[in-house]
């Protein structure tokens, strides 16, 4: 991890745990929904709030990373709304973590 990547690090990594925590947390509400498993109510609550504070992190670090690495307003608007998807966030990183090997 370079220096001057540092947020950039940090918003790819969040990144990738932000989409794996939406997936988790969806898995868990159709569980919820679909049987009787106590368990799973309990996975809607605690992944919902890690998955809430994940997501703060994740448009925070985008800010950063709009303003530290000058991007487009038009990439912001899609890392953000790749936040609103399930399975986008991987893309994100995927695309940030290609980038930065070229």
């Amino acid at each position: 991890m370079s220096a001057n990547n540092k947020v950039l690090d940090w918003f790819r990594n969040v990144a990738l745990i932000e989409g794996i925590s939406m997936v988790v947390l969806v898995t868990f509400s159709v569980l919820k929904r679909t049987t009787d498993f106590e368990w799973a109510t309990l996975g809607v609550k605690y992944v919902g709030w890690a998955h809430g504070i994940l997501f703060i992190a994740y448009v925070y670090l985008l800010w950063m990373c709009v303003a530290k690495y000058k991007w487009k307003f038009g990439r912001a608007v899609v890392f953000f709304l790749a936040s609103l998807i399930p399975f986008a966030p991987f893309f994100v990183e995927r695309k940030l973590r290609h980038e930065e090997q070229s």
